[in-house]
């Protein structure tokens, strides 16, 4: 099966008509991950001996039209619970660690009957913007083996850009779904803060986490959206409000006439010439469609990174305060007290990124030091957040670069993490107010022949005017058609 050349809905039918069975697409799955898997490395694991028996199960019972994602195989972001499978965040910490339940985005695919083919490489515990902070190996870029695939959901992106599935569940907490997409030249959405559960998602930074899919498509992006969204009675943080079916506003008829569209001056500070270049163009089609673009003004987005990283660190110095050697997780053998399980086990556990973050947020979040650092960031959270609603008072979506660079080769960034964490400086302020925004394919570099991304930032939960919006520029340009030759430079 190539999935370069279908879409959900086709596949969907085909199923539903027989054309091929939900054991024969596994099995066709399997055997294309296999042939990439040496070179890409995309999954940590591989979930090939269930899929198939749940694809024989599927195939006995039928699959109605009304059943999507019916014996469609996707893939999962290895910090998202699956029941039975291992989920090691990509880290020796739960290296071992065997879910006993099964995240709500996962419950939802699984009555929906899909294929979890496997799980995807990420940084550890989600911290990192290349995929070489996973515990376990990296993950390669599929336009360029050489470049690294964005991070943290750089194994979900890399699968959907090499071809092995039609999309992949990823987590975005300051980018970690957008910049990968764009790396990859794949869709990648970050839904509005609240709109999918987070329950079941091993925690990072828990105010701006979220749960969303990377694809091929904009329009399957769409669909599988709505699959996952939905209030949660688990997570207090999730909506109440009702899912729209964005996707059936993406036809023939969908245009951007009369959409203003505003343009930060700030977002084009700092961004690579090639980038920039393929950016304009991007603004110039958009507006050839009828769009009105305007330059405007988010002053705060300089103090963005910041301010992102000390809230976002005192997060993590939160969360994984639970990893402690005792209930669950890695646990050191060379310990002669309590404190030694305690400080070996987290230390040896844990990997320098992980280790740093968790340094940065218990120092900001420490006596002394609370007001000075983390109640400002929270200030300059608001002032960002504020930033946003005075643009959107009268314009309908925001547009920009995702990445001022393309993807970077592997080891270039890893030893200069202020370089790395400015990689997400178009991205965090997105998070910080919990807005929904996607990164689509926008062109190529000049320079290098790697993807660009166009982010498109929309109102809070109007996730509809950023699908519109992606929709009509994927739609009208073949951007997205052209996919990677694995194993040489493009």
């Amino acid at each position: 099966m190539d999935f370069y050349q279908t879409s959900l809905s086709q596949l969907h039918d085909d199923l539903v008509n027989k054309k091929i069975s939900a054991s024969e697409l596994t099995k066709e799955t399997f055997d294309h991950i296999k042939g990439n898997e040496d070179q890409v490395k995309a999954f940590i694991s591989l979930n090939e001996d269930q899929a198939l028996k749940r694809a024989a199960e599927i195939d006995a019972k039928g699959i109605s039209a009304d059943q999507l994602t019916a014996g469609v195989p996707l893939a999962v972001k290895d910090n998202i619970l699956t029941k039975g499978l291992t989920t090691t965040a990509a880290s020796k910490m739960l290296e071992n660690f065997n879910p006993v339940y099964d995240a709500t985005v996962v419950e939802k695919l699984n009555a929906a009957d899909y294929i979890n083919v496997g799980k995807t490489n990420l940084d550890e515990f989600a911290m990192g913007s290349s995929t070489e902070n996973s515990a376990f190996f990296t993950t390669h870029n599929p336009w360029d083996l050489t470049r690294v695939p964005g991070g943290s959901s750089g194994g979900s992106a890399a699968a959907v850009a090499a071809g092995d599935v039609l999309g992949a569940l990823g987590t975005d907490t300051g980018g970690s779904i957008r910049m990968p997409a764009s790396f990859n030249g794949v869709v990648g959405m970050k839904p509005t803060y609240g709109r999918v559960s987070r329950w079941g998602i091993i925690a990072f930074g828990s105010s701006f986490d979220q749960v969303g899919w990377l694809t091929q498509n904009v329009k399957d992006n769409a669909l599988l959206t709505a699959l996952i969204s939905g209030n949660d009675e688990r997570d207090m943080t999730s909506s109440l409000k009702e899912v729209p079916d964005w996707a059936a506003q993406l036809n023939e008829n969908t245009n951007v006439k009369g959409l203003r569209i505003a343009v930060p001056k700030e977002y084009f500070d700092g961004l690579d010439e090639d980038v920039q270049e393929v950016i304009k163009a991007a603004l110039d089609h958009l507006e050839s469609l009828g769009a009105i673009v305007d330059e405007v003004s988010l002053p705060h987005t300089k103090y963005g990174v910041p301010a992102y990283y000390i809230l976002a660190s005192s997060g993590a110095s939160s969360n994984l305060q639970r990893y402690d050697g005792i209930r669950y997780g890695f646990r050191a053998d060379d310990v002669k007290n309590l404190e030694d399980v305690y400080v070996h086990s987290r230390s040896e556990g844990f990997g320098e990124e992980v280790k740093r973050r968790i340094m940065l947020g218990t120092f900001s979040l420490s006596a002394g030091f609370y007001d000075a650092y983390f109640n400002k960031a929270a200030k300059v959270r608001r002032l960002i957040a504020q930033d946003f609603e005075d643009v959107f008072k009268d314009h309908d979506v925001i547009v920009g670069a995702t990445g001022a660079s393309t993807a970077f080769k592997i080891g270039a960034e890893i030893d200069d993490p202020q370089t790395m964490y400015m990689n997400d400086v178009l991205t965090v302020p997105v998070n910080m107010a919990g807005l929904p925004a996607m990164s689509i394919p926008a062109g190529f570099s000049a320079k290098n022949g790697m993807p660009v991304g166009l982010q498109i930032i929309g109102k809070a939960f109007d996730e509809q005017t950023v699908y519109n919006t992606g929709y009509v520029f994927e739609q009208t340009t073949d951007f997205h058609k052209k996919t990677p030759q694995l194993g040489g430079q493009n």
